[in-house]
């Protein structure tokens, strides 16, 4: 019985005041991947900051979004994991410095 009152309280108090926020600084890299044979959208393009946890798919109009932490360089991937699916292009790789909050990458990659 003590644990429900516990769980209780907890869900009471997060309810009324919230969950905490991260506190740290985070930037927005957003875009678009299309073909550049066909200059139509990509699907299932894998956008990915190395050595971070953040990454994203394309969706169906080539556009990925995500936040990451803060940082002087951002060593971005970009890769085509869905094998054949979407057809197969060839990978990326690009370095980002001295960026504001919020940065737009438009990406073109080439079919292998």
């Amino acid at each position: 019985m003590g644990g429900l009152s516990l769980t209780s309280a907890l869900f009471i108090f997060q309810a009324c005041y919230g969950t905490p926020q991260d506190m740290g600084l985070d930037i927005q890299i957003e875009g678009r991947v299309r073909s550049v044979k066909t200059n139509l959208p990509v699907k299932g393009i894998k956008i990915s900051v190395v050595d971070k946890m953040q990454y994203q798919y394309t969706d169906e109009d080539g556009n990925f979004s995500f936040y990451t932490e803060d940082s002087d360089i951002y060593n971005i991937k970009i890769e085509d994991t869905d094998n054949t699916q979407n057809g197969t292009f060839t990978g990326k790789d690009t370095v980002l410095t001295a960026i504001d909050r919020r940065v737009y990458l438009d990406i073109l990659l080439e079919e292998k």
